[in-house]
This record gives C-alpha cells, sequence and structure tokens, in this order.
C-alpha cells in the first residue's frame, strides 16, 4: 500500500469523524478548564480561611511555609497541607466495615464533582468558524439532575460515622443524614420560583432569561424578582455545606464528627470536599439570583443602555463573561467563610425548627404567591 493511499484513507477518516474528534477534543479542554479551576480555587480556599479568620481577628495566618525564603502570602500551605495529609498514618479502626469505610469520603466528593458538569461557566466562544459553549453537559433539565445527584453525598456522611463502629462518629452521621435530608427539601423548594419565572428548568436557560432588563434599565436578575428565594437557598447552602454555624454533625466540644476515625487521605476527602461544596453553592447563587456569566447590558453587539452602544470585540466579551461568574463564585466563597468565624454555632433542635416550622412554610407560600402571579400575569 503507496503512502498516497494511506494518507488519502486518513484524509477520509478525518472528514467522516470530524465533529466527533472536535466533540472530543472540546470536551476535555473544557473539563480541563472547568474542573482544574474549580480544584484551585477549594484549595486555595483552605488557605484563604485560615487568613480570612486571622484578618477578623487581628492576627497575621498562616506564613511560615516557604520556598527557596519566598512565603507567597502563605499559599505554600496549600502544598504543605497536601503533603502532610499523605504522609499521615492512614488508620483502619478494629471494627470498622473495611469497604464501606474506604467508599465513604469517595461517596461523599465524587457526586459533588460530577455536579460541575452541568454547570454553564460561560457562554460560548467562536473559534476560526467552530462554535463551543462553556458548558460540558447541557441538558433541559440541568436543574434537577444537579439536585439529584448532589443529594447523593448524604450517604457518603452517613456510611462514614456507621461503618467506623465509633458510637460518636454514629451520632454525628445520624445528625448529618437528618440535617442534609431536611435541607435538601427546602432547597429544591426555593429555587422552584426561580423556575417558574424564568420558564426553565435548565441553568442555561435561566442565565440567558436574567440577560433581559426590567424598565430597560434594572437587570431581570433572581435576587431581584425572587429576594426570598435567595435568602432560604443561601440558608440551605450554608446548612448543606454542613458549615458553622450549623456544623453540628462535627462539633468539637460535641462529638467532634461523623469522620472522626478518617485519617490521612480519607480525611483530607471530606475537607476537601467541603471546600469543594463552598464552590459549588457559591455557583449555584450567582447562577440563581446574579446572572451568571451574564455582565449587565452586554449583548452579542456590546454594551447596550437605551441609545447608548458601545461596540465589544467578541473574545473580550468572552472574556469579560468567564471573569464576571469568576468574580461571583469568589466573592460568594468568602462570605461562607466570613459567616463561619462571625455567628456561634447552632443548637441541633434550633436547626430542625429552623427548617420545619419557619423556612418550610415560608418556602411552600413562597412557591404558592409566585405560582399566583406567574399564572395570573
Amino acid at each position: 500500500m503507496s503512502l498516497d493511499i494511506i494518507k488519502s484513507d486518513l484524509i477520509q477518516y478525518f472528514i467522516i469523524y470530524k465533529p466527533q474528534i472536535f466533540y472530543l477534543i472540546e470536551t476535555f479542554v473544557k473539563i480541563g478548564i472547568l474542573y482544574g479551576a474549580v480544584m484551585t480555587l477549594a484549595g486555595v480556599l483552605t488557605v484563604g480561611e485560615r487568613k480570612l479568620s486571622a484578618l477578623m481577628q487581628d492576627r497575621v495566618g498562616p506564613n511560615r511555609a516557604y520556598i527557596l525564603g519566598f512565603t507567597l502570602w502563605g499559599l505554600f500551605h496549600v502544598v504543605a497541607d497536601g503533603i502532610k495529609m499523605i504522609m499521615k498514618e492512614d488508620f483502619m479502626p478494629k471494627n470498622a466495615n473495611k469497604i464501606l469505610f474506604t467508599l465513604a469520603p469517595i461517596i461523599s466528593l465524587v457526586p459533588i464533582l460530577f455536579v460541575f458538569a452541568f454547570i454553564p461557566f460561560g457562554n460560548y466562544i467562536n473559534i476560526f468558524g467552530y462554535t463551543a459553549r462553556f458548558e460540558i453537559i447541557d441538558s433541559n433539565l440541568s436543574v434537577f439532575l444537579i439536585f439529584a445527584f448532589s443529594s447523593l453525598a448524604v450517604y457518603g456522611a452517613f456510611l462514614a460515622g456507621f461503618t467506623s463502629g465509633n458510637n460518636w462518629g454514629l451520632l454525628g452521621s445520624i445528625r448529618a443524614q437528618a440535617q442534609m435530608i431536611s435541607y435538601e427539601v427546602v432547597m429544591v423548594l426555593s429555587i422552584l420560583p426561580v423556575i417558574m419565572i424564568y420558564s426553565s428548568p435548565s441553568l442555561s436557560g435561566i442565565i440567558s432569561a436574567q440577560g433581559e432588563n426590567i424598565s430597560g434599565f434594572v437587570p431581570k436578575w433572581g435576587i431581584i424578582l425572587q429576594p426570598l428565594s435567595f435568602l432560604i437557598f443561601f440558608t440551605a447552602a450554608l446548612v448543606e455545606s454542613k458549615r458553622a454555624p450549623f456544623d453540628v454533625v462535627e462539633g468539637e466540644s460535641e462529638i467532634i464528627g461523623y469522620f472522626v476515625e478518617h485519617s490521612s487521605m480519607r480525611f483530607a476527602g471530606f475537607m476537601f470536599g467541603e471546600y469543594i461544596e463552598i464552590v459549588l453553592f457559591s455557583m449555584l447563587i450567582s447562577i440563581f439570583f446574579f446572572g451568571g456569566w451574564q455582565v449587565p447590558y452586554l449583548s452579542d453587539s456590546g454594551f447596550t443602555l437605551g441609545n447608548i452602544s458601545i461596540p465589544v470585540n467578541h473574545y473580550i466579551k468572552v472574556i469579560l463573561e468567564l471573569l464576571s461568574i469568576s468574580v461571583k463564585t469568589v466573592v460568594f466563597s468568602c462570605i461562607f467563610i466570613f459567616i463561619r468565624w462571625t455567628l456561634p454555632r447552632f443548637r441541633y433542635d434550633h436547626i430542625t425548627k429552623l427548617c420545619w416550622k419557619y423556612l418550610m412554610p415560608i418556602s411552600v407560600l413562597n412557591l404558592v404567591v409566585t405560582a399566583f402571579f406567574v399564572r395570573a400575569f
């Protein structure tokens, strides 16, 4: 077989499978960009939390880890923490169920990571006539799929304490299960009015609808149309991420928590999962209530406000949209941290009472009122 025939066959093969090849390349690039950014931000938050708490308490914060004399404002502590987790003894309790005990951190972390595949972190980019959207999996039911998959993380928290053979861990896992399941119901109820208003169960559809303006000036963001849903969702997100003041599942002064017997990288799975949840809920808050990647008054033609129009290059527009959702995510991640170091821990009965006696009725009432106005007007 001559070289020309082989070359011709390769060209024909490329022409036939060109869309599939481009789709695979596009998917791998998007996975690298999104998950690289998420994992980096979650890692930085582990040091950022200690830095922000030090700032609030008039302390210096972590600054001892250095390489070649440079501390880089304490960022090397991320590397130091990773090395410490890897080098610690991987302890297995005598009475633990070895298989489920090992799987618990994985079950707790993997569903949260998978959910990011449904999140649109930008609009689209046009490269030499090829259009790529900044979303790994595009689904018309992405909102419900996100809550369905993220709810699986409760099994990891429960199994961690239940299979450890430790009574304190068991108590923490029971608390975690009851707390997370309760507030998942409230969280979904708080988002249903948003879905009604924007007439879409898709995250991309919700973001696109928020690109419109009310009376030609005010952005049609969820925080303006559904401020009550925002407050309920934000509270439920704090509880779901098991952050203070709702951290009774790992209260050091009471039960230590559901992962009391987990060490080394098993413990790192739970700790890192908590920070990844912060990033996830920060992105969801920015998408549902603050326009996601939308920049006010910015469209494909540029900035437009009334009769004023300023053209913007397509690639500059793409950068601005990526920066928009990135900044919003970082801001809400910092707010999560500020709240932890501001409010005291709730009592467990207070947490359940807040859910079932207050947030649940308010969520249902908000849903009914929203449905009435959407149907009437």
